[in-house]
């Protein structure tokens, strides 16, 4: 199955483990809770969506690669102790308490979460001597003498033998007590993940054009050449990096995370094209309402690929207006939470020692999110920015003087509404350019197939999506409702040629 139904799979599974009955105690007792085990190719994603799922379910993660592990680390040190047995002493060994066991105790002290997933990553794949520890683990849920909490559930991940020469095969007795689920390599999947993961335009315009190049695998005379999703989400970050810093990028530079020669030598030449279209096609220009001649004539005799790298530029300026506006929302939305819980209690406690108390409250939920692996980069800086805007109305009310919680409350609420009226202006002007960039896609295509593909594209982004629900847009409704009666025309049209042909036969 491909990657995104991997993920429902384990929610699901993560759901049912963790449901409880009006006693507290576990529906599906701690024994018959299958491990999960990931069975798919490298780099794919099977990591990321571990940690997503965890992250969505609101519980913690405690992740391991065990190829990294000895067996003195994943069962504990030996040590000597006496124990009495039939009224005689004697000598046995017992061990110190598993790395990875006590590394669950951290992390529930740590985020107070009681309940999560203990993820071992490579898991046939490890030494000679640690073999037996692994199937030890995978059937009594212990490492050693020491269990696995309960409320703690096991996933584990491995790869196919073709593409590790030291996977070991798990015996029957094993795999009858797991839950596996095969993962397969899926390009218009992970798009959607690349959107609200921010990967580079580029990468996406050129996977559209070439998905073949997305996942390979291949054995040479030089050796093993290859490109994996984890290698283009990489390379995303480092472009997208070096261009804040104008640091040139060239193919050597790029073959350094796509393996594979040939893949990296038509992606660097690739790239270099979209950096041109960017410039020779005006983007920015296009966006602000300028239909430039030049462009939508150059446009209209280009190659369908060229078609396709100007659509990705403009998906990819307009997702940064998108996302925007997205983490400012959410900055809004948590700073408006905060003021209406502070005027609540305005009254019973000063009005400055509320506000601190809410920034205390928005760092003290991301910190503890953040331990758990549940909150990405932009969001935590939203977050912190709410936090910081509270401090800010306290240093604010100090400066001016203000004691009386009910003059200082509108003075806080006027600051407010001015983020407000940011946030809404900085919404209209994505909006905008969104009308825009319709605006000229009609003016080069009218409502050819270069439109469907600009429509599919903002259907399947994350942030597209959201903001058009969020605030509408005239052309995209328009043209979404005219290319689907195009599509249900053009079926009709299809199904009545096939009637049309069995009547011929008749």
């Amino acid at each position: 199955m491909n990657i995104l139904r991997a993920k429902q799979e384990i929610i699901h599974t993560i759901r049912a483990y963790l449901a409880k009955d009006d006693e507290g105690s576990y529906l599906i007792p701690s024994v018959h809770q299958r491990p999960i085990l990931l069975m798919g190719p490298p780099g794919i994603g099977k990591t990321a969506i571990m940690e997503q799922a965890a992250a969505e379910c609101g519980i913690a993660i405690v992740s391991y690669t065990i190829t990294h592990h000895t067996r003195q680390s994943a069962i504990g040190l030996p040590f000597l102790t006496k124990r009495n047995y039939g009224g005689t002493e004697h000598t046995i060994t017992e061990y110190t308490m598993s790395e990875i066991i006590a590394s669950i105790y951290d992390k529930m002290e740590e985020t107070g979460l009681r309940e999560g997933i203990l993820f071992i990553d490579e898991i046939n794949c490890v030494s000679e001597t640690l073999a037996p520890t692994m199937l030890q683990f995978l059937q009594r849920k212990s490492f050693g003498s020491h269990f696995v909490p309960e409320g703690w559930i096991i996933a584990a991940a491995g790869n196919p033998p073709e593409y590790n020469k030291s996977v070991r095969d798990f015996d029957v007795v094993t795999l009858d007590r797991l839950k596996r689920i095969d993962v397969e390599e899926n390009f218009d999947v992970w798009k959607k993940y690349a959107y609200r993961n921010h990967i580079h335009p580029a990468i996406l315009s050129y996977l559209d054009i070439k998905k073949q190049h997305f996942y390979a695998f291949e054995t040479t005379v030089d050796g093993q050449a290859f490109v994996t999703a984890r290698g283009w989400e990489d390379l995303s970050q480092f472009l997208l990096t070096c261009e804040k810093l104008d640091i040139p990028v060239d193919e050597p530079v790029i073959l350094e995370y796509l393996q594979h020669p040939r893949i990296a030598r038509d992606f660097a030449a690739y790239y270099d094209l979209f950096r041109k279209y960017q410039s020779d096609y005006h983007i920015d220009e296009i966006l602000s309402g300028a239909l430039p001649a030049s462009a939508i004539e150059r446009l209209q005799g280009a190659p369908f690929d060229e078609r396709l790298s100007v659509i990705g530029l403009l998906i990819g300026r307009l997702t940064e207006e998108f996302s925007t506006a997205y983490y400012t929302d959410l900055y809004i939305t948590r700073l408006f939470d905060s003021l209406k819980a502070a005027k609540r209690f305005v009254g019973q406690k000063p009005l400055q020692e509320l506000l601190s108390e809410e920034a205390a409250a928005i760092r003290q939920k991301l910190d503890s999110r953040q331990k758990a692996s549940a909150v990405d980069r932009r969001e935590a800086a939203a977050l912190r920015k709410a936090a910081q805007a509270l401090e800010d109305d306290k240093v604010l009310l100090s400066a001016q003087a203000i004691r009386d919680d009910t003059e200082g409350f509108p003075v806080i609420s006027a600051r407010f509404q001015d983020e407000v009226q940011a946030m809404e202006e900085q919404a209209a002007a994505a909006s905008a350019k969104l009308e825009h960039a319709f605006a000229f896609l009609e003016a080069a295509f009218g409502k050819g197939q270069e439109l469907v593909v600009f429509v599919t594209e903002l259907n399947t982004n994350y942030f597209s999506t959201w903001f058009i629900g969020q605030n509408g847009s005239e052309a995209y409704t328009r043209c979404n409702k005219e290319l689907m009666i195009g599509k249900q025309r053009q079926e009709l049209l299809h199904d009545i040629g096939k009637i049309q042909s069995f009547l011929t036969v008749l």
